[in-house]
C-alpha cells in the first residue's frame, strides 16, 4: 500500500471531508443505459465534491480517502488536485479498484432515471481506523462527513463512529450530510445507524425526503429538528422550497427554558471571498476556480453535549457555508448542499 504523497499533520486545513470517490461515466447522449453508444469520464463522490467546491472557493480542503493502484485512481486523485484539493493523506490499494458508475443523461428526479454503480469491494470500502491516516483526518477545522461511508463496509461505518465519538476538546467541528441511501446499506440497520451518527455531530444536512424515507418523519423541517435536537446546527433541505437552517443560540430563549434555535443570519461574506460554485447537472464538480487570497478565520467548535432546545426558525434558502463560522456563502445544490435521497453518489 502507498501514498500519494507525504502528509504533515501538523497542516491544519479549513475542511477535511473523508469519502470515496468514483469515476464517472457519462452518457453522450439521451437514452436508456442499454441504448448509450458512448460515455464521456468525470469524476464524482459526496464528499470530494464538497472538498472541490470549497477549494475552487479559496479554502484550505484535504481529502482523505483510498483508490485503487490503478488508471482510474490515478485520474481520480489528479484531477481532483486540480481543484487545489489536497491529496497527500490518498492511499493507494494495489489490492482493490477503484469504484467507478454509470447513469443515464435523464432528469435525475425521474423514474427514467438510471445509475449502474461498480463500487462492491473497491478500494474506499475498504477504509477503517487502521489504514487511515487519522492524524491528517482529524487536521482540520471542520470533518465533513456523510452517511454514504458508513453504508459502505462494516469497517468504514466503525470509522465514522470512532471519528465521531472519540473527539478531542481541540478537535474539528463535524459536519455529517445524512446521505441515505437505501441501495448502498446491507442490512435493515441503516436509517437507526444513520440517526445515531447525525445526534453526535456538531452540523447535520437532511433533506426532507431522506428523513420521510429513512425516519417516516413528514412534519416538515420542525418535525426532523424535533427529531435532531443535538446538533448545534441543522440544514433541512426541500429541494426548490431551499432549506431551513436551525442554530441553537447560546442565551436561554425565556427564563427557566433552555437553549432556542434561532434563524440563521443573512450571509456577509468575507471581503474578496467567493461564493461555492454549484455542482453540475450531471452531480460532477464545479470547474476549478481562481482561488482569492484573502484569508478567513478559523470556525468555533461547537461542544458536542449541548442540551436539547426548542425550534424558533424560519423556512428560507440558506446559503451553506455560513452556517460553519468564518466560511463564504455558496450555492452548491449537491450532496451535502442539496436535497433528496438516492439521486446522488
Amino acid at each position: 500500500m502507498t501514498v500519494t504523497g507525504p502528509c504533515n499533520a501538523l497542516d491544519v486545513v479549513d475542511v477535511v471531508a473523508l469519502g470515496e470517490s468514483m469515476v464517472t461515466f457519462l452518457p453522450t447522449r439521451p437514452g436508456r443505459l442499454a441504448d448509450v453508444p458512448s460515455f464521456e469520464r468525470a469524476i464524482g463522490g459526496a464528499e470530494s465534491n464538497v472538498a472541490c467546491g470549497l477549494a475552487a472557493a479559496g479554502h484550505a480542503v484535504r481529502w482523505v480517502s483510498r483508490v485503487g493502484a490503478d488508471g482510474f485512481g490515478d485520474h481520480l486523485v489528479e484531477a481532483i488536485r486540480e481543484y487545489g484539493v489536497d491529496v497527500s493523506a490518498v492511499r493507494r490499494d494495489p489490492q482493490r479498484p477503484t469504484g467507478v458508475y454509470f447513469r443515464t443523461a435523464g432528469d435525475r428526479a425521474t423514474d427514467a432515471h438510471e445509475v449502474a454503480y461498480y463500487r462492491a469491494g473497491s478500494a474506499a470500502s475498504a477504509m477503517s481506523t487502521a489504514n487511515v491516516d487519522l492524524a491528517a483526518v482529524r487536521a482540520g477545522r471542520v470533518l465533513h462527513l456523510s452517511g454514504i461511508t458508513a453504508a459502505l463496509s462494516d469497517a468504514c461505518l466503525e470509522l465514522l463512529s470512532d471519528l465521531v465519538a472519540r473527539r478531542p476538546d481541540d478537535g474539528p467541528l463535524v459536519s455529517f450530510d445524512v446521505n441515505h441511501r437505501p441501495g448502498l446499506w446491507r442490512n435493515t440497520d441503516g436509517p437507526d445507524v444513520l440517526l445515531d451518527l447525525a445526534r453526535a455531530c456538531d452540523v447535520v444536512f437532511v433533506g426532507t425526503d431522506e428523513a420521510e424515507a429513512a425516519w417516516g418523519v413528514t412534519g416538515g423541517p420542525e418535525a426532523i429538528r424535533a427529531l435532531l435536537p443535538e446538533p448545534g446546527v441543522l440544514v433541512v433541505k426541500d429541494g426548490a422550497r431551499g432549506a431551513t437552517a436551525f442554530e441553537r443560540t447560546a442565551m436561554p430563549a425565556q427564563p427557566g427554558h433552555g437553549p432556542a434555535d434561532a434563524a440563521m443570519p443573512g450571509a456577509q461574506p468575507f471581503p474578496g471571498a467567493a461564493a461555492v460554485p454549484s455542482p453540475q447537472q450531471d452531480g460532477t464538480p464545479p470547474a476549478p476556480a481562481a482561488r482569492p487570497a484573502t484569508a478567513r478565520p478559523a470556525p468555533s467548535r461547537r461542544p458536542p453535549s449541548c442540551p436539547p432546545c426548542t425550534s424558533t426558525s424560519s423556512r428560507r434558502s440558506v446559503p451553506v457555508m455560513p452556517l460553519l463560522p468564518g466560511f463564504s456563502p455558496g450555492r452548491c445544490e449537491g450532496s451535502a448542499f442539496g436535497s433528496g435521497c438516492g439521486t446522488g453518489i
